[in-house]
């Protein structure tokens, strides 16, 4: 599922049966903790984050999420 503003900014994508990845379009940010390199995504994504249950989605995955959003504008 592509996430949009006017520019597409992030993409949730399932990758294994337990596992889904956000893939997040952050040029010019180095890949760092759990902001891994974009993998499978190809280009329109520069980085992920592997989500395995909903507590991974913490303050961290949100400040990245936000970051790409606010730079597709």
């Amino acid at each position: 599922m592509s996430l949009i503003r006017k520019k597409q900014f992030a993409l949730i994508k399932p990758a294994t049966k337990t596992r889904i990845d956000l893939g997040l379009k952050l040029k010019d940010v180095e890949v760092q903790g759990r902001l891994e390199n974009s993998g499978p995504f190809g280009t329109m994504c520069t980085h992920r984050i592997q989500l395995k249950n909903i507590a991974d989605i913490d303050v961290e995955v949100i400040k990245w999420l936000s970051m790409a959003y606010g730079k597709s504008v």
